[in-house]
């Protein structure tokens, strides 16, 4: 019976009630010495609790997507693996099946990390459209905060709910969508590789390399984008910071503190090297990156002087948007996804378009048919020594990045 399952919390709340009605009835009847009289019915007391504990717990947990499985919560993983090429060659091994709510889900065995953990990916409609069979697509990361699963951002976000309408109005590109656990190993870092255990080279690393593998996506670091909530939000902004030859916008939902916990993170070198207040005022000029906070002027999680610090410190070529500050709202699913009609357009602005792959001798590009209601936007010259034309796909036109 699954974890998260309907059957299975109904079958609690079921228990709960005979538990209640077993103690009534057998309240009084109990016979025997007084002490045996007195443990049976503490026995019959700790049943009603419980169960009734179990019934909240598994409330909790469906409400919020904490643990997706019962391997899940026991840190137990299935389904992934290492295998060998015809060359001798080690290659990722992940076995995608259907996931919750439209998304595929594997367990992989990272290379890199040697960390094993779940990914669920969501492929936008077009993607399985044969006028766009030759083009690549841009990635959001999404980065869940702790304690949370991948499942955290479909329960609480209610995703893809939210993409697919702003795609299909034309105010976000298409583009696929990757959930993968910030934790694989059940121990929080902030996405940061503290000695064996390398969070971060999971997250930066094994799950690009992944969908790379397996899914048609643009290869250049603004065609990927990073969005998290709380410790999410977090690691969005460090890795964006970290890698940005890899990703190229970020967006931080109530962000913990730029600085580091130092609770989290216990090696203060690492800490002092990888918060990302100090990464941004190391950040080179290669570092062609956006970045976006949102918070409240009441979560006392994350200020909105937290997001003004990290503003403060940038230097070009790194962008640090004006913060979005909301006057209400708390450290919660009901104030970040009033924040995705703006935060996830912005973000699909900073990244390229979906792309027509070209053959290595490329005739003449010609503007691809528009897909029924929608308007063509105007393509994006190749970048130098490319074979790579962007067409936007969507009314948004095309963000071509100076």
């Amino acid at each position: 019976m699954s974890l998260t399952g309907t059957a299975f919390f109904y079958t609690l709340i079921a228990a709960t009630v005979v538990a209640v009605v077993v103690t009534m009835v057998a309240w009084g009847a109990v016979r025997g010495p007084k002490a045996l009289r007195t443990l049976t019915r503490l026995a019959l007391i700790g049943l009603c609790q419980v169960t009734a504990i179990a019934v909240v717990a598994v409330w909790i947990n469906n409400a919020n997507g904490l643990y997706s499985s019962w391997s899940d919560l026991f840190g137990q993983q299935d389904n992934a693996g290492v295998g060998v090429s015809a060359d001798g060659s080690t290659t990722q091994v992940a076995s995608f099946t259907g996931g919750p709510s439209g998304f595929q889900r594997t367990v992989l065995h990272g290379q890199a990390s040697g960390l094993t953990g779940e990914v669920l990916v969501w492929t936008p409609p077009q993607y399985d459209d044969p006028q766009y069979k030759n083009y690549s697509f841009p990635v959001v990361e999404l980065l869940h905060g702790y304690p949370g699963s991948p499942e955290t951002w479909l329960k609480g976000g209610g995703m893809p709910g939210p993409l697919t309408y702003l795609m299909a109005q034309g105010k976000m590109k298409p583009a696929i969508i990757v959930v993968p656990r910030i934790n694989p190993n059940g121990v929080n870092t902030d996405c940061t590789d503290v000695g064996k255990v390398r969070n971060g080279t999971w997250l930066d690393t094994d799950v690009p390399n992944l969908v790379k593998k397996d899914f048609r996506v643009l290869g250049d670091a603004h065609g990927w984008g990073l969005v998290g909530d709380s410790t999410g939000g977090y690691c969005a902004a460090k890795l964006v910071l970290q890698h940005p030859d890899r990703f190229g916008a970020a967006v931080a939902l109530s962000p913990d503190d730029f600085r580091g916990d130092p609770t989290t993170i216990r090696d203060k070198a690492v800490l002092a090297a990888q918060n990302p207040m100090a990464l941004i005022k190391k950040a080179g000029p290669q570092a062609d990156v956006s970045i976006l906070i949102a918070t409240t002027a009441q979560d006392r999680y994350s200020s909105p002087a937290n997001a003004q610090a990290l503003r403060a410190a940038a230097k070009f070529p790194v962008t640090v948007e004006a913060p979005i500050v909301l006057k209400d709202g708390g450290h919660n699913w009901g104030t970040w996804a009033s924040l995705f009609p703006v935060v996830f357009p912005w973000l699909s602005q900073q990244l390229d378009a979906p792309t027509l792959v070209q053959p290595a001798a490329p005739s003449p590009v010609h503007s691809q048919p528009a897909k029924p209601g929608s308007k063509p936007g105007p393509q994006r010259p190749a970048k130098p020594n490319t074979q790579h034309t962007a067409v936007n796909g969507t009314a948004t036109g095309a963000h071509t990045r100076n």
